[in-house]
């Protein structure tokens, strides 16, 4: 399965309904792992990104069509990207 790490920023419309994000997020939790996505980590943070997810996505399609059920709702943008593992980098690299 294909991991993204997935950077969100609150628009405008997220940050005046920031007492539903906990509710929202746990939501969207819960439909994406409906449809097989397997929800690794999820933080709120301070800085630059104000929410970090990691997730297994079941596919490259999946993954794109999650993003933009999450970015019609307009509370959050976000960038996304493609996160491998040890193995999968000497993989892609070849042998030492």
């Amino acid at each position: 399965m294909p991991r993204y790490v997935v950077l969100y920023r609150f628009t405008d419309s997220g940050r005046k309904q920031l007492k539903e994000t906990v509710h929202r997020a746990s939501e969207i939790r819960e439909l994406n792992e409906a449809a097989g996505f397997d929800v690794l980590a999820h933080y709120w943070t301070q800085g630059h990104y104000d929410l970090v997810t990691v997730v297994d996505a079941p596919s490259e399609e999946a993954m794109m069509n999650g993003l933009f059920s999450i970015a019609e709702a307009g509370n959050v943008s976000s960038e996304t990207l493609r996160a491998f593992t040890d193995e999968e980098m000497q993989r892609i690299i070849g042998p030492a």
